[in-house]
């Protein structure tokens, strides 16, 4: 008789996972939410529905999704700027844009977009968040801006050394980030734990224990949290500023997902990545966020490698995760008012500086100058400007690099003593290229004839061809021989 094949072969496996992933996912959604300027549940929301939505649908079958350290900058511009009423409303309008994108097939096209922007981006991102949580972690004020926040660091030491509560909530958070990064070292299973959980619990058993004066997770409930977006807020999307957002979360949130789902590929053999129902997938997680008026998601390298790392086999693992997050808020909000926000502040702190790529810089600066000078423009741009605006100006310095290196010409003169000059040009003839093309002219021999071969060019743009048109006219004059162009 044949044996029946178990109808779930990989639950334990699942299961098991699951549960890892809920514990590096719990804190990450707390911190995030807090950092974010909003309700620590609806950090939860996002969590839960990025498992119990999003998790269900095809796409990428490992990949975890939740709320981002990536866009916390953003979503905090966001909520200060229109209101935290409006946040639904962006994030549904985001997510509307993602399911558009993911049906008319773009998923992979945001492949095509230059790492460099994006580490740049992600580095920019760590940058601002790491000086804003510092200040958070001493419990104090951050300036409003990117810049303000770097530049005020100094002053803010000053006011932290002079306050007994500062130095207290300050010694919290540096603790959590001590224990993150030594956690991984701790041998046996013990070390299974994740970092962040093991902080937090630590900091909160310690600032109980001693009844350290720190401030913490204020609670209102799940349900008093979740606020869906009323018709005054969707009056708020026609504006520019709005709109603006709205492109930014959308291309922030899909290019780091599917970046992350690229990433995520490398490390199983399971079933690779759809991108276009990936990018579905977060749209219709996004979609159901923008109404629950929780904060936006998006695929979370952290809690996806920890997904893969724990042995889960299929989507049940993040589905489950969700469950488990669920049940927390449901049955367990009050924990959260425990946590002390320094703790948050340094588990933040640690995000932001992973986000920041200085080995990877350091070995792109070796080999790619061009591509290590846009990473960090990118980064300065955000920390200097704003989020959207730093990305635009990241993607123009990659679009005018490509262009510059990908118009290659060369020139060759060549002049057999007798008969005219031959000028034979290869490559891409633009107009990047054009001063050197008419230098090179310029500086024949005027009083013999001239032939310019083109034949040898791929690609002549209309400007380098009027150029030279003009250019042979010119030089044609009854007292000077006729420049012959050979196309």
């Amino acid at each position: 008789m044949s044996r029946s094949v178990p109808r779930f072969p990989h639950l334990r496996q699942d299961v098991t996972a699951s549960l890892v992933v809920f514990l590096v996912a719990l804190p990450l959604c707390v911190g995030v939410a807090v950092a974010s300027g909003v309700p620590a549940e609806l950090g939860l929301v996002t969590g839960i529905v990025g498992g119990l939505v999003t998790g269900l649908l095809p796409g990428s079958s490992l990949q975890v999704s939740g709320p981002a350290a990536g866009l916390t900058v953003l979503v905090y511009e966001a909520v200060g700027t229109y209101g935290l009423p409006a946040l639904g409303v962006i994030v549904l309008a985001a997510g509307v844009l993602q399911l558009v994108m993911g049906a008319l097939r773009l998923g992979r096209w945001f492949r095509a977009i230059s790492l460099s922007v994006i580490e740049g981006m992600l580095a920019g991102i760590g940058l601002v968040l790491i000086a804003g949580q510092l200040y958070a972690a001493a419990g104090l004020e951050a300036p409003a801006t990117g810049v303000g926040k770097i530049l005020g660091l100094p002053g803010a030491a000053v006011d932290a050394l002079s306050s007994t509560g500062a130095l207290a909530s300050l010694a919290v958070g540096t603790g959590t980030v001590v224990v993150m990064v030594l956690w991984h070292r701790v041998p046996g299973p013990a070390g299974a734990v994740p970092g962040a959980l093991t902080a937090v619990l630590l900091a909160t058993s310690v600032t109980l224990a001693f009844g350290v004066p720190v401030a913490t997770v204020e609670v209102r409930g799940l349900f008093d949290a979740v606020q869906p977006p009323g018709a005054d807020a969707f009056g708020s999307v026609a504006g520019i500023g709005v709109l603006g957002t709205v492109v930014a979360f959308t291309l922030i949130a899909s290019a780091e997902s599917l970046f992350s789902a690229a990433a995520v590929d490398r490390l199983h053999t399971g079933p690779r990545t759809r991108y276009n129902r990936e990018l579905m997938a977060q749209g219709a997680g996004n979609t159901v966020c923008g109404i629950l008026g929780a904060l936006p998601m998006t695929a979370v390298i952290v809690r996806s490698s920890a997904n893969v790392r724990a042995g889960a086999r299929t989507k049940a693992s993040r589905v489950l995760h969700g469950v488990w997050l669920l049940l927390f808020a449901a049955l367990l909000p009050s924990a959260l008012a425990l946590i002390p926000l320094p703790a948050l502040a340094g588990i933040l702190v640690h995000a932001g500086w992973k986000l920041i790529p200085l080995r990877g810089l350091a070995t792109l600066w070796r080999g790619h100058r061009g591509e290590a000078l846009i990473l960090v423009v990118t980064a300065v741009s955000i920390v200097v400007v704003n989020m959207f605006e730093g990305v635009l100006i990241g993607l123009a310095l990659s679009v005018a690099k490509t262009a510059w290196e990908a118009s290659q010409v060369r020139l060759e003169v060549m002049d057999k003593g007798a008969g005219p000059l031959r000028v034979h040009l290869s490559g891409n003839a633009t107009f990047l290229r054009l001063p050197k093309i008419l230098d090179t002219l310029e500086s024949l021999p005027q009083d013999r004839p001239l032939e310019l071969d083109l034949t040898g060019l791929h690609h002549l743009d209309h400007a380098c061809h009027t150029a030279l048109e003009h250019w042979a006219e010119r030089h044609s004059t009854p007292e000077t021989p006729p420049v012959k162009l050979t196309p």
